[in-house]
């Protein structure tokens, strides 16, 4: 399993992100029953950036915390045999992770791993708009990250 960074912003999470977000992709792959062989994108960017995507993509004129696209939601865009094992791609705001985190009362290490995760689920097809899969999704979300990330 393979994580691709992109910083679109110098203002990157403080703590070891890239091996925290490497051990929940493991910890997910496991669990779920992932292929070792995927890949999945983390892009860094600014709350401005994040609110052009969630305005031109989503149709919600406001930033967010974390976006994700799926690559199987249109598998249309799969032009290589390589793109197959593509999750897709997983924003993240980083200054709502610090914001977050200060609201929240917990790390910016927890609130970094914890968006990384809900991204990371949606990219495989986990979503929370009913309120059963919500309970499946965050679920697993608190399984993913027990012993990843301090509290």
């Amino acid at each position: 399993m393979e994580i691709v960074i992109n910083e679109m912003t110098d203002h990157l999470p403080a703590h070891d992100f890239e091996k925290d977000y490497q051990t929940i992709m493991e910890k997910a792959g496991r669990l779920l029953n992932l292929s070792d062989e995927l890949v999945c994108s983390v892009i860094f960017v600014t709350p401005e950036q994040i609110h052009e995507i969630n305005r031109d993509y989503r149709k919600i004129d406001r930033p967010t915390d974390v976006i994700s696209f799926a690559m199987k939601d249109d598998e249309s865009n799969i032009f290589i045999e390589e793109e197959q094992n593509e999750l897709g791609d997983i924003f993240i705001n980083t200054t709502a992770v610090e914001e977050q985190a200060k609201a929240y009362g917990h790390s910016v290490r927890r609130e970094s791993c914890f968006l990384f995760c809900h991204g990371l689920l949606h990219l495989c097809g986990y979503d929370h708009m009913t309120p059963e899969d919500e309970e499946v999704m965050f679920g697993l979300q608190r399984k993913i990250l027990q012993d990843v990330a301090d509290q």
